[in-house]
């Protein structure tokens, strides 16, 4: 049941997203809309559309729903593989079941070692620059100085 539900449920969302299917659905208010001097735009002409549209959207809301909870489940799965199987921390595996204020704080946590990771490397380049500059100003120096260069000119 499970896999007939879950089959009807992507082809159905599937269906349903196309650029066909919305097209189909502005030919229907198209149509409803162009009716509506034949029917008076009575009550009964506007209970049709308001009547089909709830109907369908109800619907809709629990196939969309089931179906977005699957492609999560599926991406969680895919991230969970990819964190079990690399350097990353394993405390990051399953944080989709923490409350709000777990995930806020897990959240601030990320955040702070961001900030010293990017402290970390603000100060590499730092140093980076600072070595190409003196190594820069040395040779400069030297090209200048022979005496530097272990040449001898008297």
């Amino acid at each position: 049941m499970d896999r007939l539900f879950a089959r009807f449920a992507n082809t159905t969302a599937r269906v349903t997203g196309s650029p066909t299917a919305f097209l189909i659905c502005v030919l229907v208010v198209v149509i409803w809309a162009i009716s509506g001097p034949f029917f008076g735009f009575s009550e009964d002409w506007q209970l049709v559309i308001n009547t089909g549209t709830t109907i369908v959207t109800f619907l809709m809301v629990f196939l969309i729903q089931n179906t977005q909870n699957r492609d999560g489940a599926a991406l969680q799965t895919k991230l969970d593989e990819l964190i079990r199987t690399s350097n990353a921390d394993d405390a990051f595996m399953g944080i989709e079941r923490l409350t709000d204020k777990e995930l806020e704080i897990l959240h601030e946590q990320c955040e702070q070692m961001a900030r010293q990771s990017q402290a970390a490397l603000e100060k590499t380049r730092a140093e980076r620059t600072k070595r190409a500059q003196r190594k820069g100003s040395r040779g400069s120096a030297q090209h200048l100085n022979p005496a530097l260069n272990g040449e001898d000119r008297s």
